[in-house]
């Protein structure tokens, strides 16, 4: 049976598998409790409470593990906040990278950070606004084969994609993940408050 797609709610994290550990203290998520993918993957939906609310952490998948569920409880709505939580993950674990579609908004938004500092962050509501040189994947308009740079005008970054095509090529598509997605160790459940115990998370997932 092919694992199911992430349900992310259109924001997420991703870290490099090898170094995730670091996330745990970059989020401050407490009590973490293992879990499968499937138990995880609707992780919005589980029970909390109070302010207890679960995050899950993937298992490894094609060497990264991503961080979705309560993510604006969490970590917070406020772009300072955003930032700040990729740039605590890439300081604890050497990479993060950062996925945010809102399609009824318009907004569209991905970052990738290293070692405490945001290397390239792209951002799209009205306007599109970069930061950082191109990476190698990117498709920009002044590098496609029909544009003449005589008669044509581009922006320095025009073309770039948004968060489900960086994504792709960045980490881990989490609506793409099946049968060809390598898939190693488990997940965790870690609420946002201490004290919940790994009992009571056990009672959780079971609700």
């Amino acid at each position: 049976m092919s694992p199911p797609p992430l349900l992310t709610e259109g924001w997420w994290f991703a870290v490099p598998g090898e170094r995730y550990e670091g996330l745990f203290t970059a989020l401050d998520l407490h009590d973490r409790f293992p879990v499968t993918l499937d138990e995880g993957a609707d992780v919005v939906r589980l029970p909390h409470r109070s302010r207890e609310f679960p995050v899950f952490v993937t298992p490894e998948l094609d060497g990264w593990r991503l961080i979705s569920g309560n993510l604006d409880v969490m970590v917070g709505v406020d772009w300072d906040e955003w930032m700040g939580a990729v740039e605590r993950l890439s300081t604890q674990c050497g990479e993060a990278q950062m996925f945010f579609e809102d399609e009824a908004g318009g907004s569209n938004v991905w970052v990738v950070a290293e070692q405490g500092r945001i290397r390239r962050r792209y951002t799209r509501e009205d306007d599109p606004e970069w930061v950082g040189e191109p990476l190698p994947w990117e498709d920009l308009r002044a590098d496609e084969e029909d544009f003449d740079p005589e008669y044509d005008e581009a922006e320095p970054n025009e073309g770039t994609a948004g968060a489900a095509t960086a994504c792709f090529h960045l980490s881990v598509d989490p609506t793409r993940i099946g049968a060809d997605t390598q898939i190693r160790g488990h997940g965790w459940l870690a609420p946002s408050a201490p004290g919940v115990g790994h009992k009571d998370l056990g009672t959780l997932l079971r609700s």
